[in-house]
C-alpha cells in the first residue's frame, strides 16, 4: 500500500492520466485485502507443525496471486479499453505475471509477517522472563523478612533456651542445626532455580522441625508423595509460605493445634500437589480468598503465574469436614536424562 501510494505521488507529479492512479489503486486496495485475509488464515495455522504452516504460506500465497492478478488484469481493460486482449498475448504472459509480480510480493509480505511475529513473540518472552525474575526475588525478600521477623525468631529462641534450662541440650543444638540450616537455605537458593519436590519436600521438613518444638502435640503432619512425583521440579521456597499460613490459621491460633497434610502427585502430565488443613478455614469464593490479604498465598500465586502463566493453576477451597485446601498444578519437568 505504501508503494503504490508513492507510485501515484509520483504519477501525480509528472502529470500522468487518471486512469493509471486508479489502476494503483485497485491494485493498492485489492492487495491490502487479500493481505489481511492471509493474515487471519496464518493466525490459525500459527500452532501448527513447521510443514503445514510452510505449506499453507506456499499455497494459499499462490491462490491469492491468481485472485489479485486477475483483477489487477480486469483493471486494466476496465481503464484502457484498447488494451489488446490478453489470449492475444499467450497465456504464459498471464502466468509470468503471477508468478514474477503478484506471487513474489504476497511471499514477501507473508515472509514479513511471520518475521515480525517471531519478533514480537520473542520480546514478550523477555519481558515474561524479566517480570519472572523479578517476581521471585520479590518472593524471596518476603520469605526472609518473614524468616527474621523478631517473633519467629524470638519463639524458637525461645524454645530453644527453654530445652537448654531443662538440659535438654542434644535436642537444643539439633534445633540450632535445622535453623541454621533452614536460614542458610533461605539465603543461599536462588529463586529462580527449580528443585525437585523431594528435596523441597527435605527442606520443608526442616521448617516443620522448628515448629514442632514449639507446638509439640499441636501440629500434626502428614506428608504424602508419591514415588513418581517426587523428582519433579518446583519452584524453590514453594511450601513454605502455605505451610506457614496453615500453621497461622489451623495450629497456633486454635488450643487443640491442627493437622496440616502436604500431597503429590502427577496426573495427565501435570503435577499436582495439596496443602490441606484441618483449621476454621477461610472465606473462598469461585477460588479466590475473599475476606484474606496474607502476603504468602497472594505472593505464591503471583509467582506461578510468571513462572507458567496459562499452563498452571492455584485454587484455594473449603477442607472437608472444615479448613482450607491449596490446590496447585503445574507441568510435570524433571531433570534432563531423567524419565518421567
Amino acid at each position: 500500500m505504501l508503494f503504490r501510494s508513492l507510485f501515484a505521488l509520483r504519477d501525480a507529479y509528472w502529470g500522468e492520466p487518471f486512469e493509471r492512479f486508479m489502476l494503483l489503486w485497485v491494485g493498492a486496495s485489492t492487495g491490502l485485502l487479500l493481505t489481511t485475509g492471509l493474515r487471519y488464515i496464518y493466525q490459525f495455522v500459527w500452532d501448527r507443525p513447521i510443514i503445514i504452516r510452510l505449506i499453507t504460506v506456499l499455497s494459499v500465497s499462490y491462490v491469492f496471486a491468481v485472485i489479485w492478478q486477475v483483477i489487477k488484469n480486469y483493471s486494466h481493460f476496465y481503464y484502457y479499453p484498447d488494451i489488446e486482449p490478453l489470449e492475444n498475448y499467450d497465456y504464459m504472459a498471464y502466468l509470468s505475471g503471477i508468478l514474477g509480480y503478484s506471487y513474489f510480493l504476497l511471499l514477501c509480505w507473508s515472509g514479513m509477517y511471520f518475521g515480525l511475529k517471531f519478533h514480537r513473540l520473542l520480546q514478550e518472552e523477555k519481558e515474561k522472563s524479566i517480570r519472572a525474575k523479578s517476581q521471585a526475588h520479590e518472593a524471596q525478600l518476603r520469605m526472609l523478612r518473614y524468616q527474621l521477623n523478631p517473633h519467629f525468631l524470638f519463639n524458637t529462641l525461645n524454645a530453644i533456651s527453654t530445652l537448654i534450662l531443662e538440659k535438654n541440650t542434644k535436642v537444643a543444638n539439633d534445633m540450632v542445626s535445622k535453623l541454621s540450616n533452614f536460614l542458610r537455605y533461605s539465603l543461599d537458593k536462588d529463586p529462580m532455580q527449580k528443585v525437585d519436590l523431594e528435596h523441597e519436600i527435605s527442606t520443608m521438613n526442616l521448617y516443620l522441625e522448628i515448629e514442632q518444638v514449639r507446638f509439640d502435640d499441636r501440629l500434626q503432619v502428614e506428608i504424602n508423595i508419591e514415588e513418581s512425583a517426587r523428582k519433579a521440579l518446583v519452584p524453590s521456597l514453594l511450601l513454605q509460605p502455605l505451610v506457614e499460613n496453615s500453621i497461622k490459621y489451623a495450629v497456633a491460633n486454635r488450643e487443640e493445634g491442627g493437622k496440616i497434610t502436604i500431597k503429590g502427585r502427577v496426573f495427565a502430565g501435570d503435577l499436582l500437589i495439596e496443602v490441606i488443613d484441618d483449621g476454621p478455614g477461610i472465606a473462598v469464593e469461585k477460588g479466590k480468598i475473599s475476606e484474606f490479604k496474607g502476603i504468602g498465598l497472594s505472593n505464591t500465586r503471583n509467582r506461578l503465574q510468571e513462572l507458567y502463566g496459562a499452563r498452571h493453576s492455584c485454587k484455594f477451597g473449603a477442607a472437608l469436614p472444615h479448613g482450607l485446601k491449596i490446590d496447585i498444578r503445574i507441568p510435570f519437568e524433571t531433570e534432563p536424562g531423567l524419565e518421567a
